[in-house]
């Protein structure tokens, strides 16, 4: 299951929310593999966060995922959802950093 945490220190007072979480679901879904239904998106807004030593819009995003975190999934996830806040929420790319977490499913452990 993907999941997708976003905070930025933009307001989403204004931005039509209900088309940002369908396109950040849909990109996260195409990239990593997973069916929609398993993607988890937050975006936690007007959070005190700097970057650069200014108040700038800007983001900071943490996916994690089972499996399917290779490198080429990685850059794929950073330019898209990059692409994404640019266009809806007006923080530039070069204001956005994107850490990427793989997991794997601890094993089962059976009853001694």
């Amino acid at each position: 299951m993907p999941c997708l945490d976003i905070s930025t220190n933009v307001s989403l007072d204004g931005v039509d929310t209900d088309s940002l979480f369908s396109e950040l679901t849909k990109a996260v879904s195409q990239i990593v593999g997973k069916p929609e239904n398993f993607v988890m998106i937050m975006v936690k807004e007007s959070v005190a966060l700097t970057f650069g030593g200014n108040k700038e819009p800007a983001a900071l995003a943490e996916i994690v995922s089972m499996d399917g975190i290779k490198t080429e999934v990685k850059r794929k996830l950073i330019v898209t959802i990059g692409s994404i806040l640019e266009n809806t929420l007006s923080i530039p790319r070069t204001r956005f950093i994107l850490k990427v977490f793989g997991a794997t499913m601890a094993p089962k452990i059976s009853k001694l």
